[in-house]
């Protein structure tokens, strides 16, 4: 593993979602990226910069103390396989159900391709079904 691989990795959870530093999107995320498992308004996959911020502004109005820490990382050529914990506190609106206050703990893992130093392609698996009974509502349809 290079360790520019190991660097995207964490300096895409460090800035993207603990420091919510929008701009970051662009700069880490390829123009052509799809992010399989997250979902766009539509319900298609996440696709490219502007459909991940929406995505990115939702989860961080409904979770805006949000800290997310890699506890693994491995990586073989244009391919990093992560593990995380999601850790934060319900305190908006972001996912379709008033703030409850109450604070949750989730897991994730996937896999990220790697072309030209950004993320060209995401495969993603979080606890969301945690996360609502944490917060013990569902979102409105």
């Amino acid at each position: 593993m290079s360790q520019d691989e190991w660097t995207l990795v964490h300096e895409w959870f460090d800035r993207v979602w603990n420091q919510q530093q929008r701009e970051a999107i662009d700069e880490l995320l390829a123009a052509d990226a799809r992010v399989h498992g997250l979902k766009a308004p539509d319900g298609s996959d996440v696709a490219g910069p502007a459909e991940f911020r929406q995505m990115h502004d939702a989860f961080c109005t409904a979770l805006p103390d949000m800290q997310i820490e890699v506890e693994e990382c491995v990586s073989q050529d244009e391919r990093i396989a992560f593990r995380c914990t999601v850790r934060g506190t319900h305190g908006g609106e972001g996912l379709g159900m008033a703030a409850t206050g109450r604070r949750v703990t989730f897991v994730g893992m996937g896999f990220i391709r790697v072309r030209e130093g950004k993320i060209a392609e995401a495969w993603n698996t979080f606890d969301f079904q945690s996360m609502y009974e944490q917060i013990g509502s569902r979102p409105e349809s």
